[in-house]
């Protein structure tokens, strides 16, 4: 993986601006620890940075070429998984090739496809093309939006990036957030709507979309889309499909010249990945398979079962792990420093962020670091085959909003009324309608039916697009590349279409996804209830965040005084979270992650100099 960055403006010439460049790619360095590389001329320039992965030397970047009398550059950041078999259909058109890297492949594509060259390639991944003799740009981002793509468009220039952090190292870019921005992190926080950058001026591609910017006019393009289907197949045929769609996304990812390995919590997803990548080792006399887990300090003491977190994963953890025969690693966080990383999880963001939920991985990818440079991980399995409490209990399935997240009226009332009136509520029913409004639907389904779609779809564009991101930047600040097989495009279109009946098979979530690993995990694992990625429940951590934020508060020049009911906050504080009923966000925000991210909010208007324009 890596991290990219670029300006083209075609109507100057850049001559010192080069030093700018060097500082956007600068602020990349975490996500390309192992290389550098720049690209200037009259109209553009681009920086690099790179994590290597594949053929050290043939994927150098930016990468240049030729074709007749025009000339090509890139910047990429990603992985092709079906590199060999593109690569192959290329040749077969005449092209020759330098180097095994997917970067080659992905920049011939682009020579020879243009636009649609998203449409041959398998992967994850946001790059850049610039056209030299066209004076064209073409930005794009894989399907799901595994990979980040930011930019702005200011006075005819279009500067990119892989982070937000990147534009603003740019003095055209401003750390400015206006009303849509106080919005987003009050009333969407810790998600964003699809292409919002939060800060005024600052867009990002959203996934599935392409831009073309010639002659100083941006064309936005989405180039897949879920479709809804006639589902024909039956309930065995359906099964066997899943099964072969995910064997061979997990195998197509362990494509790597470095070491890889797999996080392992016990349950469901993350065992079937690990263990169809143990078999694939074993079967071509590969190296043992590391594995890793995450738990906390005493939390065997302070455990609290609930309907979120039925149990604790490390004994499940462990039963996989002697199951496929890992060399397991299990990092155990302390809890102090789970509030300390509080911070830097707002670097590696730009954002506010999942509270410790983000400051937990970003630990856990670093201990990982220090054995792993890929990693291959269970998310989005939930959001694509029904696996959380919101697919299952009747009154989130019909809540007119978000179910993750029914607290518009009480995070309204976290606003500070005399700085600002914002129409919070309107703004948050308005994003959900939106979405609905686009979900793909079947001619003559019920009504229950449809109301399933509108779920599994407000999933894919939302929740799954938080966690996405919280892995990317948790995972990218420690130089650590974190695969998703989940996430590949034939799966989700798959299974956007299976019946409920059939994804619910047994009347169980994921139930389809179940029976579809009979064979590859053991029945004990299959048949545990679902448990989310864990948290801390000790109380040190909850009185740390209190006293952090009670500081905060106490300090008048603190800059989330701008935006927060004073007396509201400190009676969440005071109460460790408890006076705020509903959970912020999703099944593990409650509590002291809300007091949590009060912190995440301060902090980053503090470290970012954020500036409010009304």
């Amino acid at each position: 993986m890596c991290g990219i960055a670029g300006w083209v403006n075609t109507n100057i010439s850049f001559s010192d601006e080069i030093n700018v460049m060097e500082k956007m790619t600068e602020t990349l360095k975490d996500r390309g620890p192992d290389d550098c590389g720049y690209f200037k001329s009259e109209n553009a320039l681009f920086g690099h940075r790179r994590l290597t992965i594949v053929d050290p030397e043939g994927g150098k970047q930016p990468m240049e070429r030729n074709a007749g009398e025009r000339h090509y550059v890139m910047v990429y950041n990603g992985e092709l998984y079906n590199t060999d078999e593109v690569r192959d259909e290329l040749k077969l058109k005449g092209h020759k090739f330098n180097s095994y890297s997917d970067t080659e492949v992905l920049l011939v594509s682009f020579i020879e496809w243009g636009p649609d060259c998203v449409h041959h390639i398998n992967g994850i991944y946001a790059f850049g093309v610039w056209d030299e003799n066209e004076k064209t740009l073409f930005l794009a981002r894989d399907p799901l939006g595994v990979k980040p793509l930011f930019y702005s468009i200011k006075n005819n220039n279009l500067i990119f990036g892989s982070q937000i952090k990147t534009l603003l190292a740019n003095p055209l870019v401003e750390p400015v957030i206006d009303e849509e921005g106080i919005m987003e992190i009050f009333g969407l926080g810790p998600a964003r709507t699809l292409g919002n950058g939060v800060f005024k001026d600052i867009k990002e591609i959203a996934p599935a979309h392409y831009l073309i910017y010639k002659d100083n006019i941006p064309r936005i393009h989405e180039y897949w889309k879920l479709e809804a289907k006639p589902h024909e197949e039956n309930i065995r045929s359906t099964i066997e499909t899943t099964r072969n769609l995910l064997v061979d996304a997990v195998e197509r990812q362990l494509v790597s010249d470095v070491h890889l390995c797999t996080f392992l919590s016990g349950g469901l997803d993350s065992s079937a990945i690990s263990a169809i990548a143990s078999n694939y080792y074993k079967n071509r006399g590969r190296e043992t398979l590391d594995t890793f887990s995450i738990d906390y300090k005493d939390n065997d003491k302070y455990f609290q079962t609930n309907l979120f977190q039925p149990d604790s994963d490390q004994v499940w953890a462990e039963r996989m792990s002697e199951f496929i025969g890992s060399n397991h690693h299990t990092v155990i966080l302390d809890n102090i420093k789970l509030v300390e990383a509080l911070k830097d999880a707002v670097l590696a963001n730009d954002l506010p962020g999942m509270a410790d939920i983000d400051s937990s991985l970003l630990l856990f990818c670093k201990e990982i670091r220090k054995n792993s440079t890929v990693a291959l991980s269970g998310e989005c399995a939930d959001e694509i085959f029904g696996g959380y409490p919101w697919f299952t209990r009747p009154e989130d399935i019909n809540a007119d909003t978000f179910p993750w997240s029914k607290s518009s009226k009480e995070r309204n009332e976290i606003i500070n009324k005399e700085f600002i009136k914002l129409p919070l509520e309107e703004y948050v029913a308005q994003r959900y309608n939106d979405t609905i409004k686009k979900v793909p639907k079947l001619t003559g389904e019920s009504k229950e039916e449809a109301r399933m779609r509108e779920l599994f779809y407000l999933n894919i564009k939302w929740f799954m697009m938080t966690l996405l991101n919280r892995k990317d930047r948790m995972s990218m600040y420690n130089s650590l590349e974190v695969r998703v097989p989940f996430a590949d495009y034939r799966i989700v279109e798959y299974s956007y279409n299976i019946p409920n009946k059939f994804k619910f098979y047994n009347g169980r979530e994921k139930g389809i996804l179940r029976e579809a690993l009979r064979g590859i995990l053991p029945d004990d694992i299959i048949e545990r209830k679902k448990s989310p990625y864990p948290k801390t429940h000790h109380m040190d951590y909850t009185e740390a965040v209190q006293k952090w934020m009670k500081e905060i508060l106490s300090d008048k020049n603190s800059p989330i005084h701008q935006l927060i009911n004073d007396k509201k906050v400190n009676e969440i504080v005071n109460t460790g979270g408890k006076s705020f009923k509903k959970p912020w966000y999703g099944q593990l925000m409650t509590g002291p992650q809300l007091i949590a991210y009060f912190i995440q909010i301060n902090t980053w208007m503090d470290e970012y100099k954020v500036k409010i324009e009304l």
